[in-house]
């Protein structure tokens, strides 16, 4: 998992650090992680901030119909930061 990541996760969710340990590779965005459309936009701001355009979350979620929308992990987010940024 990529410390940064997590990072962002944990302060778009607005959580206590401890909440950092519900995320795992493969906890769900929406069903795990439990976070609503405002605190996925703000975490796709905070990755394009930190990361680039290229780590937009909003255009992977615009591609995505209900239910992929719905699984989406933690682990498929990683996979759009940029290569070196990924651990």
């Amino acid at each position: 998992m990529h410390p940064e990541l997590v990072e962002l996760l944990v302060k778009a969710a607005d959580a206590p650090p401890q909440w950092a340990a519900l995320i795992t590779p493969q906890a769900r965005l929406d069903a795990d992680l439990l976070l609503d459309e405002c605190e996925l936009a703000l975490l796709d701001t905070l990755l394009t901030e930190r990361f680039g355009a290229a780590a937009g979350l909003a255009a992977v979620r615009a591609g995505l119909d209900l239910a992929a929308l719905e699984a989406l992990t933690v682990a498929e987010v990683q996979r759009i930061l940029p290569e070196g940024a990924a651990r």
